[in-house]
């Protein structure tokens, strides 16, 4: 009986810890990357879909952007389509792009809609091109010796976000529904372009004037040169982690995401370990969270 009694004194308290950041962000609308681990562990698949079904149970907005690398990857080995890549980024011909565009669109968006919806959640999956939501434009790689005024190194249709086109999101915020966006956009003459879902994710977040990005990420939050996580930042110490180089390699692009979407507004952005069961919640509701907070001050969550 004892054990009973103290699980529901835990239940409760972890209740009554999670009220004040439910008033905080009722009506309010938050940015979720969806990615690496947390999008191919079962357990992790469902512990993520209660979250989000939960925040807009609550009141809370959120909004689902997810990558799909491996999954377009595994595809393009079972077509024997060689893939190729420059400083990370897939090199995307028109046969890449229509599997891109099959997975992303298709597969990989209505297997999340789907792991929503079987949780009671109200999901929408939407294409970044459908009703224009993302217009794009070519990202031409800089490589260290360019001279300003160099085009810079053409990797096909990868693209960079030019704009968003917020309609539609605020269709479905101001409804039941969740929306689900698959990174992909379009040019001014209708070409596709694959785009980095990290970017796609902090765009959406800065125009919308949101109160959170969350990255979900395979590592447990930025670290310093001893290999501390790092659990509350400002701006101003992640561009002198950046400058000193503490911060590098496939970390960087996350780190600059978050960083850009704060300046531009967003309240705060999140570096979250995705390998943690319930980690959006974890983030969102409690007062330690899991993974590197961004904000203009730096203050950690309290």
């Amino acid at each position: 009986m004892s054990l009973t009694i103290d699980k529901a004194k835990n239940v409760a308290k972890v209740l009554t810890e999670s009220l004040p950041y439910i008033q905080k962000f009722t009506g309010k609308t938050i940015v979720v990357k969806y990615g690496g681990n947390a999008m191919v562990d079962e357990d992790l698949k469902q512990s993520f879909a209660r979250d989000i079904v939960l925040m807009k149970l609550v009141g809370i907005n959120p909004i689902v952007v997810h990558g799909g690398g491996p999954q377009i990857g595994s595809l393009l080995e079972k077509l024997n389509i060689e893939s190729s890549f420059v400083d990370g980024m897939r090199v995307t011909d028109d046969q890449t792009m229509d599997v891109v565009e099959m997975v992303l669109g298709g597969l990989v968006n209505k297997e999340i809609v789907t792991l929503l919806n079987k949780n009671q959640g109200k999901a929408v999956g939407v294409s970044g091109k459908d009703g224009n939501l993302i217009r794009a434009k070519k990202l031409r790689i800089k490589k260290k010796g360019d001279h300003v005024g160099d085009a810079g190194l053409d990797i096909g249709q990868v693209g960079e976000v030019a704009s968003i086109n917020t309609e539609i999101l605020d269709l479905m915020i101001n409804s039941d529904f969740i929306p689900v966006i698959a990174p992909i956009g379009t040019d001014k003459n209708g070409a596709s372009y694959n785009i980095n879902a990290d970017s796609v994710a902090g765009e959406v977040a800065s125009v919308l004037g949101a109160e959170k990005l969350i990255l979900l990420t395979n590592i447990a939050g930025v670290q310093d040169q001893q290999g501390k996580i790092l659990t509350g930042l400002s701006t101003k110490q992640v561009d002198t982690l950046i400058a000193d180089k503490v911060i590098h390699g496939g970390m960087l692009p996350k780190v600059e995401c978050a960083l850009n979407a704060v300046k531009a507004g967003v309240q705060s952005a999140t570096i979250v370990d995705g390998r943690v069961e319930h980690a959006v919640l974890l983030e969102i509701f409690t007062d330690e969270g899991v993974g590197t907070l961004i904000t203009q001050n730096g203050l950690d969550k309290g």
